[in-house]
């Protein structure tokens, strides 16, 4: 007797019944639905290396080419090393957010109650590494000035003879000091020097005497709170993800929930710093006519396309639509626009006041 072999089904087929209902239903119904097969790791790896290249590239580009674009549409002073300062400063940002956003999504981790031990793995090191070396390039573009690097690298006493060449080597120490820290098995302690570097960018970006303790102070929060809105995103997603596939759900969408509220603060601090800066630096009849004018618009819009991003995620978060991140990746390449638009405001030429 021929052994009975049972037919099995693919996976991804299933039927569905459909009881008849009213007097012209006679029959039943039973459909055949083709439910899509789930991406493999590997692959939806490969998705996301492809999304972030893609994005990293587009963003580089707007850095490297922004500046001179907008000056070009205005007829204003071209700044020299314009494109390269952008995109150095926008490393920079991009240094800040991972290390500091790394050090506060953990703290936020620890505050979820029956939270899993594990965590993503630690950005701090190689971000800090990265931070060197942008602020490293930018004491280089500072000492050459107009000047071409065809003849060589200016010396180190030249790197330091004028104000920003000298925040740009502290700057180099500061994330020197704190990749020490991550070698070391002590983040938390990086954010002191991490702190000096926000300070310095924000002496950096107000060179006058007069009023120079509130543009500092307006500068430190704004920076703080981009800086913390956008790398504590990253590692709120990462962390979700490690979550998420060991079968702690509520414990992501807690992480998740925890993070808006706190975003929500950093966003109302961005808004309000950002404004009182714009007044005090921009003439209002200079808002469209000058690129500096209109690398703030372009930077208002995509605030605003964040904040709307930021309430679709929270909205789905309240639903339990924990799998659709959709708007949060949406609001996290948004951030990561608005670093690299920041950048370019550093490098635009400053109004003129009548």
């Amino acid at each position: 007797m021929s052994p009975v072999v049972a037919e099995r089904r693919p996976p991804s087929r299933t039927t569905r019944y459909d009881p008849p209902r009213g007097p012209r239903a006679p029959w039943a119904r039973i459909h055949d639905v083709t439910r899509p097969e789930p991406a493999s790791p590997r692959r939806s790896r490969a998705r996301t290396a492809l999304a972030v290249t893609t994005c990293a590239v587009l963003l580089g580009l707007l850095a490297l080419f922004g500046a001179s674009a907008l000056t070009e549409s205005t007829h204003e002073l071209h700044i020299p090393w314009g494109g390269t300062t952008a995109l150095l400063r926008s490393l920079l940002f991009t240094a800040l957010c991972l290390q500091l956003g790394e050090f506060a999504g953990e703290r936020l981790a620890r505050t979820i109650p029956d939270a899993p031990g594990t965590t993503p793995r630690a950005w701090a090191a190689p971000a800090a590494l990265a931070g060197v070396l942008a602020s490293l390039g930018l004491a280089v573009v500072f000492a050459a000035g107009d000047a071409s690097l065809t003849a060589g690298l200016p010396a180190l006493h030249e790197m330091s003879a004028t104000r920003e060449g000298k925040l740009a080597l502290l700057e180099a120490n500061a994330f020197l000091l704190a990749a020490l820290c991550a070698w070391l098995g002590r983040p938390g302690w990086a954010a002191v020097p991490l702190a000096g570097v926000i300070l310095g960018e924000a002496l950096r970006a107000h060179p006058e005497q007069e009023t120079l303790p509130i543009g500092v102070a307006l500068t430190l929060v704004h920076l703080s709170a981009t800086v913390l809105w956008a790398g504590g995103l990253v590692q709120v997603l990462r962390t979700m993800r490690i979550w998420h596939g060991g079968g702690h759900r509520d414990a992501a969408r807690g992480l998740l929930a925890v993070y808006a509220r706190y975003a929500a603060l950093l966003l109302a601090a961005l808004a309000v710093t950002g404004t009182v800066s714009t007044l005090r630096r921009l003439p209002l009849d200079q808002l469209l006519s000058s690129a500096y004018g209109r690398t703030l618009l372009i930077k208002l819009v995509l605030v605003a396309l964040v904040s709307c991003c930021a309430l679709a995620a929270r909205r789905a978060l309240l639903r339990d639509r924990l799998a659709r991140t959709r708007a949060v990746h949406a609001e996290l390449v948004t951030l990561a626009a608005v670093l690299v638009v920041s950048a370019l405001l550093t490098v635009a030429p400053l109004p003129v006041w009548d």
